[in-house]
């Protein structure tokens, strides 16, 4: 099993930044794919940003340029900064890893963009 603790949601203004951290644990053996998605109130929950275990990183078109993906790995961390932040941002942002076999989602942390 593996645990997935996220936090840094919060209410932001537009044109504001905000982090995300998400710490992984438990059954985690070696570096494995991270990444980010969101669910926005009535919509499907889409990729926002993923890194592979080798540091590659994929982002959505509608984020690319003012959201950032890095990890730690020494501390199964994956974080997300997000900048120039819109009310098209605001949503439950989740937090995925995958492992051999399947994959894990944390509980979510609502960010919301408004002024």
């Amino acid at each position: 099993q593996v645990q997935l603790v996220e936090s840094g949601g919060g209410l932001v203004q537009p044109g504001g930044s905000l982090r995300l951290s998400c710490a992984a644990s438990g059954s985690i053996f070696s570096i494995r794919p991270m990444g980010w998605y969101r669910q926005a109130q009535g919509k499907q929950r889409e990729l926002v940003a993923f890194v592979e275990k080798l540091g590659s990183t994929n982002y959505a078109d509608s984020v690319k340029g003012r959201f950032t993906i890095s990890r730690d790995n020494a501390k199964n961390t994956v974080y997300l900064q997000m900048n120039s932040l819109n009310s098209e941002d605001t949503a439950v942002y989740y937090c995925y890893i995958q492992t051999p076999g399947r994959g894990y989602w944390g509980q979510g942390t609502q960010v919301t963009v408004s002024s």
